[in-house]
């Protein structure tokens, strides 16, 4: 007999299963694979009230300060009578002032003025800075997939037992130095926070969300399959329970056309001519912008769980994604002289962790006479393949599947080092051969 598959019970489950280790287990670290889209601040702002409510002092690691306010916030509106510390640096403008308008929210870059509140939050950086306090009995660290392991080594003093919350399938760990010397040993201060944890501690508990809220149902199987093998994942929806659909006929155009096949597939592939280009190619870039403009000049309507009615794709529902600055600069001047404002333009590494309606993409490999570590890395095309709810549009030049074939990887193999799974030449094939089924071949 086949069990219907019960995505609010499976993640409910899961979410049990790490709160109960959480407070009533005795490992120092806990560890929870999440996959894009799946609860995980939601679960961080969870466990950091269970844990005040039970009186265990608390201190959350974010990454980023635009991460640390969001927790901040969310866990505001969840209990505005929690006293929250916003640990801040000296900074002119160190945290969003929508803080200010908190009144449990208690602000200071010192941890001393902090001391005695229920949960305290900060980035990394900051974090480790602070000396001689008394440890927390808990900490939360949110992104811990983006925490390279010398941090959490500067602060792993100030607290007892932690919660690791990430994505295994984002970017690794930024580092702007070279880490080579260490390649394979243990401590290797670049690799991330819980690759370095788990290779010293192979015996914490490690769970995984199992299901991601926002990916659509044409969607999940494939960044799963592509991105997650090891921990696959569901939609928490199912076919037809989203729709995507135009007030505006198409006008036969190759812009159109893809974004019709995107409405009823979740996927469309805008396929230019194939050449070497520059960086910024300007047939590419402004491919990329007529898509975004067309997309709104038909009238988008987007239907799902979260609505009773249809809902316009605005601009700020839409996000277009690049691998490097200079071509996220150049689609935002492009689709400024369109006549486009309020739509998302950012590389991989400043979308992670956001979400949209319909997502643009111009695919790292387009047009380059080369496939290097930096455009091949699996992380850079998971995050630009899975911001989505609705529909993603790649924009590519022809030939990249030839240029994978001509371009094996070439990185040096260095004893010790865990290889990493899905390799990034292997996931671009699973990608393109999934558009490749919903191309639209279009000379611009």
């Amino acid at each position: 007999m086949n069990t219907v598959f019960d995505p609010g019970a499976a993640a409910a489950r899961a979410t049990g299963a790490i709160l109960d280790d959480t407070l009533r287990g005795s490992a120092r670290g806990i560890v929870v694979d999440s996959p894009p889209g799946a609860g995980k601040s939601t679960l961080v702002v969870r466990a950091a009230l269970e844990l005040a409510a039970a009186g265990r002092p608390l201190m959350v690691v974010a990454q980023t300060n635009a991460q640390v306010d969001d927790l901040v916030v969310r866990l505001a509106e969840k209990e505005p009578e929690l006293p929250v510390g916003r640990l801040h640096s000296n900074d002119s403008d160190p945290y969003d002032k929508v803080l200010d308008g908190l009144d449990n929210v208690t602000k200071s870059a010192k941890a001393a003025d902090l001391a005695g509140l229920d949960v305290v939050i900060s980035t990394a950086a900051k974090w480790a800075h602070v000396k001689n306090v008394e440890p927390w009995g808990h900490a939360i660290v949110d992104e811990a997939y983006q925490m390279r392991s010398d941090a959490l080594l500067a602060v792993a003093g100030l607290f007892e037992r932690a919660l690791f919350v990430g994505d295994p399938g984002q970017l690794d760990p930024f580092s702007i130095v070279g880490a080579d010397q260490w390649a394979g040993l243990s401590y290797d201060p670049s690799a991330s926070a819980v690759s370095t944890l788990l290779a010293h501690n192979p015996d914490l508990p490690q769970h995984r969300l199992p299901v991601s809220w926002r990916l659509p149902a044409s969607a999940a199987p494939l960044v799963s399959d592509a991105f997650y093998p090891y921990t696959p994942f569901r939609s928490g929806t199912d076919h037809g329970d989203r729709t995507l659909s135009f007030g505006v006929a198409s006008d036969g155009s190759g812009p159109d056309r893809v974004l019709d096949e995107a409405a009823e597939s979740g996927w469309g592939l805008l396929e230019l001519p194939a050449r070497h280009t520059p960086r910024t190619d300007p047939e590419a870039v402004r491919a990329v912008a007529l898509v975004v403009r067309r997309l709104l000049d038909r009238g988008g309507v987007a239907t799902s769980e979260r609505a009773d009615e249809p809902v316009p794709v605005t601009a700020d529902r839409v996000a277009v994604g690049t691998a490097h600055r200079d071509q996220a600069a150049a689609v935002r001047a492009a689709l400024a002289e369109l006549g486009v404002t309020g739509v998302a333009v950012d590389t991989a590494n400043r979308l992670q962790g956001r979400e949209f309606d319909v997502t643009v993409v111009l695919h790292p490999l387009s047009g380059r006479p080369d496939a290097t570590a930096f455009h091949l890395e699996t992380g850079r095309l998971c995050v630009l393949a899975s911001r989505h709810r609705h529909a993603c549009i790649v924009v590519c030049r022809e030939g990249v599947a030839e240029l994978l074939d001509e371009h094996p990887s070439t990185e040096p193999v260095q004893l010790g080092v865990t290889v990493k799974f899905p390799d990034g030449w292997e996931a671009n094939h699973a990608v393109l051969a999934h558009l490749a089924e919903r191309r639209v071949r279009w000379r611009p």
